[in-house]
């Protein structure tokens, strides 16, 4: 395959609440789609490193700057046959894996259009429905929370998933737990927390949690294996999972018993597919992350959630959760089983009136600029 042209979109897209976590608050969406093409076909990648680089180093203007200017000229017109081949080109450049992943998953959406194959099935996927989890970031109070995790269990959600942070954890914890003793819980730290707060996590260790997600720094693995030889609580790993050597690195030193699995974050989908296998051969349980994206990221999230080991219930969401109106269509949505269907050949794309609406930046890469 050659892709001859790309698009690339840096968009804001507003939330119906702010999402509020443990390195701050975010009442848009910042994201970057790409629209690669190669002869006839066409289709569509989506990168959400959100809009500062509060969650990871990357940002999305960043992302945008890496990709209009370094990579998408550097893939230009080359052939490639295999996602290995686009990684290998890749690896000159160090780090950016948000923006590696917003071309990289070009290949995999352009590769299920020319062969007319379904995405998951691309990826070594099965047919069949992913469940999802319900999540909350911080809240206006407790009550508030309260509140919407017995509308998720009313609902039927398998699994709810609590942000927290300094000021807004142990207590909060108590609360839901007392409230709802039987919830299969997990709390994500987004990185907030050190090997000093020891205390807090023996006391959280009373309170049945699945796992604790990314307890410490974004990068670490050495501390959360200390960790984990002192609480009870499983650790899972999300930010520091970046690539393929990162999570080799985690198992090696036991630092996590479950793993978070962020298309973006590690650098695309053949990363994803290759660390899956490394948790596999470790006995590790991986689940998928989101990071609120429009349909056309969710849905790529789907599909890949249909891999063998992907047991946990993941981050997504249908679209209506977050957005008034998705970017994208058709909409990502729940069968009342709370699950998703995988989409077959008919991938979101972007509506062109709301792309146009929400578009920072765009940048045109092809032979004839």
């Amino acid at each position: 395959m050659r892709i001859d042209k790309f698009e690339i979109y840096q968009v804001a897209m507003p939330l119906i609440y702010p999402w509020r976590t443990a390195y701050g608050e975010d009442p848009e969406i910042h994201s970057v789609l790409v629209k690669a093409t190669s002869g006839n076909h066409e289709a569509w990648s989506e990168s959400s490193p959100l809009y500062a680089p509060m969650y990871l180093p990357e940002s999305a203007g960043s992302v945008f700057y890496n990709v209009s200017e370094f990579l998408a000229p550097f893939l230009l017109n080359e052939e490639f046959e295999s996602p290995e081949q686009i990684n290998q080109k890749l690896s000159i450049f160090k780090g950016n894996t948000f923006a590696k992943a917003a071309v990289e998953i070009c290949w995999w959406t352009l590769q299920s259009k020319i062969t007319k194959t379904p995405l998951h099935k691309l990826l070594g996927g099965k047919t069949k429905e992913v469940l999802a989890g319900a999540d909350f970031g911080i809240q206006d109070s407790i009550d508030m929370l309260l509140g919407n995790i017995q509308k998720a269990v009313d609902a039927g959600f398998p699994r709810v998933k609590l942000k927290v942070s300094r000021g807004w954890d142990l207590d909060v914890l108590k609360a839901v737990r007392s409230t709802f003793p039987d919830l299969v819980l997990h709390i994500d730290c987004n990185g907030g927390y050190s090997l000093e707060d020891i205390d807090l996590f023996k006391q959280i260790d009373k309170l049945n949690l699945i796992f604790i997600e990314q307890p410490l720094h974004f990068a670490d693995v050495l501390d959360h294996s200390e960790l984990a030889k002192i609480i009870n609580t499983p650790i899972c790993l999300d930010e520091s999972i970046t690539s393929i050597k990162s999570a080799q690195d985690a198992i090696k030193v036991n630092a996590c018993k479950f793993i978070n699995i962020k298309p973006g974050r590690v650098g695309g989908l053949y990363n994803s597919i290759e660390i899956n296998k490394l948790a596999i051969d470790n006995g590790i349980p991986v689940w998928v992350g989101g990071m609120l994206e429009s349909a056309v990221g969710s849905s790529i999230c789907v599909e890949l959630a249909t891999l063998d080991n992907f047991t946990y219930p993941g981050d997504l969401f249908p679209s209506s959760r977050f957005y008034a109106t998705d970017l994208s269509e058709p909409f990502l949505e729940l069968t009342e089983n709370q699950t998703f269907k995988p989409f077959g050949l008919d991938l979101p794309v972007p509506n062109p009136s709301r792309l146009k609406e929400c578009t920072l930046k765009k940048a045109i890469i092809s032979s004839d600029k």
